[in-house]
């Protein structure tokens, strides 16, 4: 029984070797590849296929945050997350969201088509490493709304635009900023967000 699975990388080049390399197993054939984070739930949804492998940085919408309306569109659908961050904060989102694996790019492809024959199987993979480090990082410290209007202020945009953009009067926006700045131990917004980035947690 051949595996039907979809690609979810914005490196158009490294999404083709993926794909090709996978095609190469008897049991799995590549049904669909997608570069942008919006476009995966339709992808999934026209393609059927049985697992996606998704990154976390993608246009149009993170793995990450594209993965709860995923799961629960699509339960029939496994996701394991692919990345290039190997982040404790990541991986437990990324679990906490249903997904079944996580796994970083620097693997074989004979790892992870053995991993997505052990998903279907009813196994849950990570490497053992990253799950000794998320059990030993510190838990998020930050609500929805402080990493939301965190992440919203990363590139210096004016306290008046994010704001906007959130539905936010500016005074709630500095309140969101100031706290986050102070749980993550941080002098500034843009320390505050480096570090929240670096432990998985934005």
């Amino acid at each position: 029984m051949t595996t039907r699975v979809l690609l979810a990388e914005d490196q158009g080049m490294l999404r083709s070797a993926m794909a090709s390399l996978l095609n190469i197993e008897p049991d799995l054939h590549v049904v669909a590849q997608v570069g942008r984070g919006d476009e995966i739930v339709p992808a999934v949804a026209e393609h059927h296929p049985d697992v996606a492998l998704v990154d976390i940085d993608l246009p149009g919408g993170s793995g990450l945050d594209v993965l709860p309306e995923l799961t629960a569109a699509h339960p029939e659908c496994a996701v394991i997350i692919v990345t290039t961050f190997a982040r404790a904060g990541y991986l437990r989102r990324a679990m906490a969201a249903g997904a079944r694996g996580f796994l970083v790019k620097d693997d074989p492809v004979a790892l992870l088509a053995a991993s997505i024959r052990q998903v279907l199987a009813g196994e849950v993979v990570v490497q053992p490493d990253l799950a000794l480090a998320a059990l030993r990082a510190p838990s998020n410290p930050l609500t929805d709304r402080e990493q939301e209007v965190l992440q919203a202020s990363r590139d210096g945009t004016p306290v008046a635009d994010i704001a906007r953009r959130l539905f936010l009067s500016e005074q709630t926006v500095r309140n969101y900023l100031s706290s986050a700045i102070g749980k993550t131990g941080a002098r500034n917004r843009f320390e505050a967000h480096a570090l929240a980035e670096d432990h998985g947690w934005v």
